[in-house]
């Protein structure tokens, strides 16, 4: 039998082929390889050593070590209410639906509450999240006796009756009680608890917050590790790259793509020094601390980690293109293994499989030590130790050091010394220099991808690897890899949209223009409608082409996992082969800043065209059978509303109006809402909410903020459309609130600031605003600074005044250029009436209404108690893509839906409708 030495010195030496995807390991392999880990580390310890993890109080004996283990992991699921998760995991959709709670900003109570709180805060992107400080609201003679022993001596307990005006808001000015859970236990309990796509929106808001990212989860129960390789690849940044020659530009990307170099931060034993509060310091330029990491100094919690020992986390170091405030170059990647190298031995293999370089913090190397490090001999993995050496310790230290020099192919100056004394900052520039020199040296650089498949050979499980997810993605790849050049896969394969669309929706606006004229003439209504049926004839002669098969087959799949999956792996196929990004682009940033009323960009290819055909084809068929050209029992296509509202009602945003045409698909949309009718069942009765203002003004991200929704907020990916999603009510609250469900509306950048004079668009932009503003209770007008309203938006607001619909407004400017705002701004509320500007003013041209002409400027709003005006500050504190969102913008965006849903609740908007009403009021308008 090998040494373990010799089989631990294969695994880790030189570089590793990672071209090839390793074949995924059974479940018994991985117990295997773990087992096998777990005894190469004990045999090294050899019966003369002794390793004395910490204080020895919170780790397990050899014989118990499972039992225990499995009871802290189930221990904490129970005190965190997750334990009826382990069977039917926490879904996105259960994480994001409206209830009581999400009116309230009351810090959490009981653990149990801990949970929904840090999935609440993460949603609205608050950067407090991760605190679990609690508040308890119990009265004094029903404490329970077991929570008073569990929490300590210290804790208050509030008693509201000791002053009548005590409410929800005046418990965060109160003492608060030690916390009983680590911030990071609560994220490894919520992901064990949550299914792939909650673990995956749960991580691309971390992103979002600059937290690091959870890599390797760790699972001791199962000794089950997880690589979160799905769970990371929807995160996408956007970084400055510099080519060696030319000139730099932005380049964006999924962050399991690019190769940097990575830099892995373990502690060995034990360390007198904080290893995430040193990698912060790194992270961090001179002028602002960051918290990427959390670590004990902070006061978001500091208790003992129970079950969050062995999870691996990942940040990175982006560069904006400021010298100033860059720290690299490049993209540099730090990894940070939680808990002793020893009591994780896998997880600290595959650091230094993937590493360019690793730093190892501890307080003395002894005799076991020492073996420990002798096993990465031949490793292409740089070696770096941060000591602050116990008195008396020194010789030994420096015996066992001389000897690892030669086997490590160290020197010297690969020894680091930091005790109490030494000069912080200057030591975070010696450790960030050190970093910048290998990074500019020849190293191993990685990606995600290539650590994922260093795991598999590792034996750690892959969450992309399972069965549903894999045949997802082979069917997305049959779709994509014929995929060159994006208009020709529209002309070849989505044959029904572009100028056969065009021309049958600019009939059909003709048509209804005919139908609502005070003298129509039946002559030409006739050749209108003569015409559309031979468009729409010609429509319906086309089948589906193959890469239109794949979707629907796709979307048919009987497994609604698979559906999910495919969608996702649908976006980020399209968005690489149709939009392909060279390694070294050459896009300049200033031409990435938008500016309103600039000509729209090409459309890029997405899933959204795939829908749109579908709708094509049921357009083209209900058309012809309103005819009579064809019969019911002919039809081929009845069945594609309901596989799109299936996707509405998993959270898929779905198109409302194309955005190449600014035309509506009626049919197609009625189709939708009877379906959607018919789905929702006894549940049906809905609430509009929409959005509406020019690109660029945040009304997206505002959108995504405050229900967890995706519309497409990267400008060089976003739609043109008007898009749609579904919002649900927990049935708790839905009687209290008055509606079961909330329809989103996002107008995209279909109201682009058209002018006046451009009467064709401007005319298109009116009747479009009307239409999302007709169907909404409430409406969210989305500005920026100047105070100038659209001229469409104005006059669509005559226009529904003059039908006698007006529903609820709240006109929200955000500041777009102060992104370094610290705190937030107080919002004002004053009546509509004086927030016109001067442009607004001057756009507006007279209307004629009844026998007078009016000014739109001029328009006097119902009840200024409805209509608000908030002044949000910026959404990111610093400078992008090391900001973070401002806590001022998350606090102002959770005050704006409090405030829309008390409209609702309080009957300020109108009532909520039944789709069937909706469905009226799209033909209506």
């Amino acid at each position: 039998m090998a040494s373990p030495g010799i089989e631990v010195e294969l695994l880790v030496r030189g570089h590793s082929d990672f071209g090839e995807v390793a074949p995924e390991r059974k479940a018994s392999e991985r117990g295997t390889a773990v087992a096998i880990a777990d005894l190469e580390w004990r045999e090294m310890e050899g019966d003369d050593c002794e390793f004395p993890y910490g204080d020895g109080t919170n780790e397990a004996q050899d014989g118990d070590f499972p039992t225990v283990e499995r009871s802290r992991l189930q221990d904490m699921l129970s005190l965190l209410g997750l334990e009826t998760y382990q069977v039917h995991r926490l879904g996105l959709q259960d994480a994001l639906q409206i209830s009581s709670d999400s009116m309230r900003s009351r810090a959490p109570q009981t653990p149990k509450d801990l949970p929904w709180s840090f999935l609440r805060k993460l949603q609205a992107l608050n950067t407090e999240a991760r605190s679990t400080s609690m508040v308890l609201d119990v009265a004094l003679d029903a404490r329970p006796v077991e929570k008073e022993s569990q929490l300590g001596e210290d804790i208050v307990y509030w008693d509201t009756a000791d002053d009548i005006s005590a409410d929800i808001y005046s418990f965060s000015e109160l003492p608060t009680p030690d916390t009983p859970v680590n911030p990071l236990d609560l994220l490894c309990a919520l992901l064990l608890s949550s299914d792939s796509f909650l673990q995956q929106e749960i991580v691309l808001k971390m992103s979002l917050c600059q937290f690091a990212l959870p890599l390797v989860l760790p699972d001791s129960e199962n000794h089950g590790h997880t690589f979160l390789l799905w769970a990371m690849r929807g995160v996408v940044r956007t970084w400055w790259a510099q080519p060696p020659r030319g000139a730099g530009g932005l380049r964006e990307d999924s962050v399991v793509l690019p190769r940097a170099p990575t830099f892995a931060f373990v502690r060995m034993e034990v360390s007198s020094n904080s290893k995430s509060q040193l990698l912060n310091a790194v992270l961090s330029p001179g002028h602002r601390q960051r918290h990427c990491f959390w670590h004990r100094d902070l006061s978001v919690g500091s208790s003992p980690r129970e079950i969050a020992d062995g999870l691996v986390e990942v940040s990175w170091s982006l560069p904006s293109g400021r010298e100033d405030l860059d720290l690299f170059p490049e993209p540099v990647a730090f990894l940070n293994l939680r808990g002793d190298i020893g009591s994780h031995w896998l997880q600290f293999r595959l650091l230094t499989e993937v590493s360019s370089a690793v730093f190892i913090l501890t307080d003395n190397i002894s005799k076991k030590e020492y073996k420990l490090l002798s096993s990465m001999k031949g490793s292409a993995t740089k070696c770096y130790f941060i000591l602050s050496p116990y008195r008396g310790k020194r010789n030994a230290n420096l015996r066992f050091l001389n000897r690892l020099i030669p086997v490590l192919k160290v020197d010297h100056s690969h020894v680091l010394v930091k005790v109490s004394s030494t000069d912080s900052a200057r030591f975070v520039r010696r450790v960030r220099s050190i970093v910048a020199h290998v990074a500019r040296s020849p190293c191993r650089r990685v990606s995600v991808e290539d650590m994922a498949h260093a795991a598999r050979k590792l034996g750690l499980k892959v969450d992309e690897d399972c069965e549903e997810c894999q045949r997802a993605k082979g069917r997305m790849e049959r779709i994509t890899r014929d995929i060159r050049d994006a208009d020709a896969f529209r002309r070849d394969v989505l044959r029904l949209q572009g100028e056969p669309w065009r021309k049958a929706a600019q009939v059909e606006r003709e048509l209804r223009q005919a139908q609502r004229a005070a003298d129509p003439a039946e002559k030409q209504r006739a050749e209108l409608r003569h015409r559309l049926v031979d468009l729409r004839t010609q429509q319906n002669g086309h089948s589906p082409a193959g890469g239109l098969q794949d979707f629907i087959a796709g979307l048919s799949s009987p497994s609604v996992r698979e559906r999910q999956f495919f969608l996702r792996w649908m976006e980020w196929g399209l968005a690489w082969v149709a939009q392909p990004r060279p390694r070294l682009p050459l896009e300049p940033a200033a031409s990435l800043k938008p500016q309103q009323g600039e000509p729209p960009r090409p459309e890029p290819l997405g899933v959204e065209h795939f829908l749109r055909e579908m709708g094509q084809f049921y357009e083209a068929e209900s058309c012809l059978i309103e005819a009579g050209k064809l019969s019911a029992g002919q039809r081929r296509f009845a069945h594609f509303p309901g596989l799109a509202v299936e996707l509405l009602v998993r959270g898929l945003p779905l198109e409302l109006t194309d955005g190449s045409t600014l035309s509506t698909p009626l049919r197609w949309v009625t189709g939708l809402l009877k379906e959607l009718h018919a789905r929702l069942e006894r549940r049906s009765r809905l609430v509009v909410l929409s959005a509406l203002g020019v690109p660029g003004t945040g009304k997206s991200t505002l959108l995504n903020t405050m229900f967890g929704l995706r519309f497409a907020t990267r400008r060089a990916r976003s739609p043109r459309g008007a898009f749609m999603q579904l919002v649900t009510v927990a049935e708790s609250f839905s009687q209290d609130l008055g509606c079961d469900h909330i329809l989103v509306i996002d107008s995209g950048g279909l109201i682009v600031g058209a002018p006046a004079t451009a009467s064709g668009r401007f005319e298109l932009e009116v009747s479009l605003a009307t239409l999302i503003m007709g169907l909404s209770n409430v409406t969210v007008v989305s500005l920026a600074e100047t105070r100038d309203i659209p001229a469409a938006i104005l006059h669509a607001f005559l226009r529904l005044e003059k039908a006698g619909h007006m529903p609820s407004y709240q006109f929200v400017y955000q500041n777009l250029h102060d992104a370094s705002a610290p705190g937030p701004k107080q919002k004002e509320r004053r009546p509509l009436a004086d927030a016109p500007g001067d442009g607004s003013r001057a756009s507006a041209q007279p209307e004629k209404q009844g026998d007078g002409l009016r000014a739109l400027a001029g328009l006097a709003f119902c009840d200024p108690e409805k209509q608000h005006v908030w002044h949000v500050p910026g959404l990111w504190l610093g400078v992008p893509p090391m900001a973070s969102v401002s806590l001022g913008y998350s606090e102002a965006i959770f005050e704006l839906k409090r405030c829309l849903l008390e409209n609702i609740r309080n009957g300020l908007s109108d009532p909520s409708r039944s789709s069937q009403q909706l469905i009226e009021l799209v033909r209506r308008l």
